[in-house]
């Protein structure tokens, strides 16, 4: 997806940023200046942004679409990505962060659940990719 989304001929804008909670905040930023923004991260970066979604982007009103990678959902990933994997829809439960895990089998059918969640923008919705997808 990333070679697609910084080749020359993608329609779609891509400012690739240092962090996760950097590309929260630049996204934040095109939002309220009117622009249509999506975040990517791995979930290992989830907990980088925590602070500016809870602190930011939840308390005003600014939600955002994420889309997250699940590295180690199944236990067979690098093992600092165990814990992040195993709870990550705990994560996101507690902060109350909807979140669709994209089917394969189905992909429209997982992003229309997706952006149904995010609701024209009035809620930050999660979602979740799985490796190989």
């Amino acid at each position: 997806m990333f070679r697609i989304l910084e080749s020359p001929q993608c329609p779609a804008r891509y400012l690739p940023a240092p962090r996760e909670d950097t590309a929260v905040g630049v996204a934040s930023g095109l939002t309220l200046a009117g622009s249509k923004a999506v975040v990517l991260m791995q979930n290992s970066g989830l907990g980088y942004s925590l602070n500016v979604l809870t602190s930011f982007t939840l308390i005003y009103d600014v939600h955002l679409p994420l889309v997250v990678s699940w590295r180690g959902h199944d236990g067979n990933d690098a093992v600092e990505h165990d814990v992040i994997g195993r709870e990550l829809t705990h994560l996101l439960d507690v902060f109350d962060l909807p979140w669709t895990v994209l089917d394969p089998q189905a992909p429209q059918q997982s992003v229309d659940a997706f952006l149904k969640q995010h609701d024209g923008g009035r809620r930050t919705a999660v979602l979740i990719v799985k490796e190989g997808v």
